[in-house]
């Protein structure tokens, strides 16, 4: 693992630690840590609904749409349940 150091004016460094303290953290890297993994989430959905979006509509998106997505969802969590 590499090493990083960064520098924080104490405000942040404040929170910083409150949030390690608070939400279970072991250490001020693994808080950042986790922030990292989220804004990666974050862009890679961002690229998925943009990439959504300029392609063109193959059905309707309506009730029934949603409706059979929850379903497949279920199933879906009904087999990892059971494996």
């Amino acid at each position: 693992m590499s090493t990083m150091n960064i520098s924080l004016p104490e405000s942040l460094k404040s929170f910083v630690d409150e949030q390690v303290s608070q939400r279970g953290y072991g250490t001020s890297s693994e808080y950042v840590r986790e922030l990292i993994r989220k804004d990666q989430d974050r862009l890679q959905l961002r690229g998925l609904l943009l990439a959504g979006a300029a392609c063109a509509r193959a059905e309707a998106v309506d009730g029934a749409y949603f409706a059979g997505l929850r379903d497949r969802v279920r199933q879906r969590a009904k087999a990892g349940a059971q494996e």
